[in-house]
């Protein structure tokens, strides 16, 4: 049974950054997809990034050259890693995973509900 928990996130002045972690328990098999969300009040959640088991990475436009995903298979965790942030970065921060790697093919923004995801993280610029 895959468990996410998330930590990293705080307040932070714009044009700091931040590095997200996702603690990863259980086996997500030799094929996923793993991605982070993000939602503010009042808007619908949002695919940020997405990364596969081959390492390949997709990014929503309005994080690109800002925010990086990374996994660290030998502890077992996932990262994003966000610079410049801007105040319309402000959201709660969760990370998800999909245990097939099929879900990495849709568009970034469309991203489908994985099932299997963290409680969040708040990042407030």
């Amino acid at each position: 049974h895959v468990q996410l928990v998330e930590s990293g996130g705080g307040s932070v002045q714009a044009g700091g950054s931040l590095r997200l972690t996702c603690a990863v328990s259980g086996n997500t098999g030799s094929r996923y997809c793993m991605a982070w969300f993000r939602q503010a009040p009042g808007k619908e959640r949002e695919g940020v990034a997405a990364i596969d088991s081959d390492g390949s990475t997709s990014y929503a436009d309005s994080v690109k050259g800002r925010f990086a995903i990374s996994r660290d298979n030998a502890k077992n965790t996932l990262y994003l890693q966000m610079n410049s942030l801007l105040p319309e970065d402000t959201a709660t921060y969760s990370c998800a995973v999909e245990q097939s790697g099929y879900y990495c093919s849709y568009p970034i923004q469309r991203l489908p509900d994985f099932g299997l995801a963290g409680q969040g993280t708040q990042v407030t610029v």
